[in-house]
C-alpha cells in the first residue's frame, strides 16, 4: 500500500522564494531546429524575407554563409521557451523583455540551448503574494557561439500563494500501487 509520504506531488518550475540574484541556471533541454521548423515558423508569421526559404537566393547573402538562416523570431522563441522551465514555468505574467540583441545567425541544423542569470528580485508592491523576477537569458548554439540575449521581467507567486500547486488530479480508483491489476 502507498502512504501519502511515499508521493511526491506534481512540480515544475520555481517560486519567487527559489531564486537567487547571481545565480546562474542552464536550463536543461537542447533543440536542434529543422527545416520544418523554420519553414513553418517564417510561413506562421508571414515572413516573405526569402533567406528564411529560398536555398538560391540565401548563397548571395554574405551572412548566410550559403546556408537558410533561420528567422530571428523562431531563434527568441526558442531560446524562450527553453527558459521557461527554470524561470517562468510559474509566472503569472510576463513584465517585459528589453535589449534583445542577436549576436550570431543560427542556421537550419543548429542545436539552441540556453541560460539565464537571476539580476534582481523584489516582492511586488501591488500583490503582497508576488515576487518580481529580472533575468538575463542567453542562447548558444551547438558550438558554444551566443546567438540572442535579452533581459526579462516576470511576475512569480510566493510558495504561499498556492498558484501552480495541488492541480494534479485525484485517481479515482485509489493509489498507485507496485502490484499487479
Amino acid at each position: 500500500m502507498t502512504s501519502t509520504d511515499d508521493v511526491s506531488p506534481a512540480v515544475l518550475g520555481r517560486f519567487y522564494e527559489d531564486f537567487v540574484v547571481g545565480m546562474t541556471y542552464q536550463h536543461p533541454l537542447g533543440r536542434t531546429i529543422s527545416e520544418a521548423d523554420s519553414t513553418w515558423f517564417t510561413l506562421l508569421t508571414c515572413n516573405t524575407n526569402q533567406n528564411h526559404f529560398n536555398a538560391d537566393l540565401a548563397q548571395s547573402n554574405p551572412i548566410s554563409e550559403g546556408r537558410i538562416i533561420v528567422n530571428s523570431g523562431l531563434t527568441v522563441a526558442l531560446v524562450l521557451g527553453l527558459s521557461v522551465l527554470d524561470m517562468s514555468q510559474n509566472a503569472v505574467a510576463n513584465l517585459g523583455w528589453t535589449d534583445i540583441t542577436l549576436t550570431h545567425p543560427v542556421y537550419v541544423g543548429d542545436t539552441i540551448y540556453a541560460e539565464s542569470i537571476c539580476v534582481d528580485k523584489r516582492e511586488s508592491g501591488s500583490r503582497p503574494e508576488m515576487g518580481i523576477i529580472r533575468m538575463k537569458t542567453r542562447g548558444l548554439n551547438q558550438d558554444g557561439d551566443e546567438v540572442v540575449t535579452w533581459f526579462r521581467s516576470v511576475m512569480i507567486p510566493k510558495r504561499s500563494s498556492g498558484i501552480g500547486q495541488g492541480y494534479f488530479p485525484q485517481a479515482k480508483g485509489g493509489p498507485l500501487t507496485a502490484e499487479p491489476a
